[in-house]
C-alpha cells in the first residue's frame, strides 16, 4: 500500500486537474449558449435560400449553368472541418476516419493516383491525418479562431471558382451537424455540384411552379446571383454547425472528467484513510508489544 505523503500528493494533484476540467467545462457551457444561437437563427434561413433556388431552377429546367455540371470524377477535394484544439473526446478523431474511409473507399482508384485533395479546416485534424501519411494539400485554420460569414467568404468563393473552371470536378464536404450538447451527428455531403431537383416531375407540376414567384428582373439573372449565395450560406452554416458541436462535445468530455476526477478522489481519501488507519493501529500495537515487554522486564 502506498505511504500517506504519496496518497496525500495524487490527491492534490487530481483536484487541481478538477479544477481546470469543471473551468473548462463551464467556458464551453457559456460558448456552446452562442454557437448554438447562431445556428438555430441560421438553418431557416439557409433552407429557405435553398428552397427558393430548387424552385426557381424547376421553373427554367433547361437553364444551364456550371453549378450543375455533373463531369467526370478526375479529381475530387474533400474539405474536413475539426477545431484547433483538443480535449472534445474523439470529435476530431471521427471526422477525420471518415475523410480517411471516402478517400480510400468512395475515391479509390482516384486516390491511388493522387487525385484527391484533402482541405483541412482544424489543426487536430490535419495533424492526425499526417500522422495516418496523408497529404493535406491546404489549410484554413484561420476560419475558426475568426468564425464570421465575411472572414469566409473569400475561402468559399475559391472553392467555387475552382470548380467552375474544372480544376475539381467534385467538392465534398465531412463535419459534425449540431444536435445537442451531448451529440453530434457526422455528415458527409456533397457542395458542389449541385444536385438537380426533382421535386416536380410533370409539366403541369413544372407550369405550377412557375407561377408561385414573381421574377425580376429575370430568371437567369437571378439565378446567376442566388446560386453562390446559397453555396456561400451552406458551406458557412457547416461552419457553425460545427462550431456547436466543438463546444458541445468539449462540454461533455469535461464534464465526464470532472465526474471521473471526483470518483478518483473519493476512492483515493478511501484508500488515505485506510492507511492512516493502518499506520496508527500499527504503532498502538508497538506500544502495547514495548508496554508488555517492560512489564516482564
Amino acid at each position: 500500500m502506498a505511504n500517506l505523503k504519496e496518497i496525500r500528493t495524487r490527491i492534490e494533484s487530481v483536484g487541481s486537474t478538477r479544477q481546470i476540467t469543471n473551468a473548462m467545462k463551464m467556458v464551453s457551457a457559456a460558448k456552446l449558449r452562442k454557437a448554438q444561437d447562431s445556428i438555430i437563427q441560421m438553418r431557416p434561413y439557409a433552407l429557405k435560400l435553398h428552397d427558393v433556388l430548387e424552385h426557381c431552377q424547376m421553373c427554367m429546367p433547361n437553364k444551364e449553368t456550371p453549378y450543375y455540371s455533373h463531369r467526370e470524377l478526375k479529381k475530387v477535394v474533400l474539405v474536413v472541418i475539426g477545431t484547433n484544439r483538443g480535449l472534445c473526446g474523439a470529435f476530431n478523431i471521427n471526422v477525420a476516419k471518415r475523410a480517411m474511409v471516402v478517400a480510400e473507399k468512395d475515391h479509390a482508384g482516384l486516390n491511388k493516383a493522387g487525385m484527391v485533395d484533402i482541405i483541412c479546416i482544424g489543426k487536430k485534424v490535419e495533424d492526425y491525418l499526417r500522422s495516418r501519411d496523408y497529404e493535406v494539400s491546404n489549410s484554413r485554420h484561420d476560419l475558426i479562431d475568426q468564425l464570421s460569414f465575411e472572414s469566409s467568404i473569400q475561402f468559399i468563393q475559391e472553392l467555387i471558382d475552382s470548380f467552375c473552371e474544372g480544376k475539381f470536378d467534385r467538392i465534398e464536404v465531412i463535419y459534425n451537424t449540431f444536435k445537442n450538447a451531448a451529440v453530434q451527428i457526422l455528415t458527409h455531403d456533397t457542395f458542389l455540384p449541385l444536385s438537380i431537383p426533382q421535386e416536380f416531375c410533370t409539366p403541369e407540376e413544372i407550369d405550377i411552379a412557375r407561377h408561385t414567384y414573381i421574377i425580376e428582373p429575370s430568371g437567369d439573372l437571378l439565378m446567376e446571383r442566388l446560386m453562390p449565395k446559397v453555396l456561400k450560406t451552406e458551406f458557412y452554416k457547416a461552419l457553425l454547425e460545427s462550431a456547436a458541436s466543438e463546444y458541445g462535445a468539449r462540454m461533455t468530455s469535461m464534464h465526464k472528467a470532472t465526474d471521473n476526477a471526483d470518483q478518483l478522489i473519493k476512492e483515493l481519501r478511501t484508500q488515505y484513510n485506510k492507511a492512516r488507519q493502518s499506520a496508527i493501529t500499527n504503532e498502538i500495537i508497538e506500544i502495547v508489544g514495548g508496554a508488555e515487554a517492560l512489564k516482564k522486564n
